[in-house]
């Protein structure tokens, strides 16, 4: 089987990333970015995110995962913590988080360590779930080998009969993590291929580099 894709192309000429429009810090560059996406209207998800984690097979595996919240340390999603991600974030939390916006020609690349949040701020997000997402996160042993749909509706429907009326608690193998950034490059499609690249790197003194790089 082959399919010859090499006519695959178009020209980005949306936008313009310069040195001298962006923030000086890139959490606020995002916040832009971001809130620029939203308003745009052209993107189901715009909190989708790519997590890229080491395995504990040595190989990198990158998975989408609805970002949650950022503020100025970093970036936020929830998780089971005993799942193929938790467990390779437990043995090497450097991670990498993408976002791509083909509608507005943009992606930003986050290198940085990630680290559970606090259990409270776990508590509240899962108490804000719908019902059937937190019975969701209680039935699926994530990443687990399971024998078949079937068995994984009929766990859930115990569950709903068990928790009927009932409050339910977070698991506490359930659970946020904060992606601290040591790096953050945002990429503005640009025509002929010469793209914009700004990168910020987390310096000693907790200021930020910011440095063109090429295409």
């Amino acid at each position: 089987m082959q399919k010859d894709l090499s006519n695959y192309r178009k020209s980005y000429e949306k936008s313009e990333l310069t040195e001298e429009n962006v923030k000086e810090n890139p959490l606020e560059q995002f916040q832009k970015w971001f809130h620029e996406v939203e308003a745009s209207d052209g993107v189901d998800e715009p909190n989708a995110m790519t997590v890229s984690t080491i395995g504990l097979d040595g190989f990198p595996k990158s998975r989408v995962v609805l970002m949650k919240k950022f503020t100025f340390e970093g970036f936020i999603f929830y998780t089971n913590y005993q799942s193929e991600k938790g467990k390779a974030i437990a043995a090497n939390p450097a991670v990498c988080l993408s976002f791509f916006w083909p509608n507005m020609e943009r992606q930003v690349i986050v290198k940085g360590t990630a680290e559970k949040i606090a259990e409270n701020l776990s508590d509240g997000y899962f108490e804000s779930r719908p019902t059937g997402s937190q019975l969701g996160a209680i039935v699926s042993d994530q990443s687990e080998v399971v024998p078949s749909r079937e068995y994984l509706e009929k766990e859930l429907n115990n569950l709903e009969r068990k928790y009927d009326g009932k409050e339910i608690q977070r698991p506490d193998y359930w659970g946020g993590y904060l992606v601290r950034p040591i790096s953050i490059e945002f990429w503005q499609g640009r025509p002929n291929r010469l793209h914009d690249r700004i990168r910020y790197t987390l310096e000693e003194d907790f200021d930020w580099k910011i440095e063109r790089l090429a295409p």
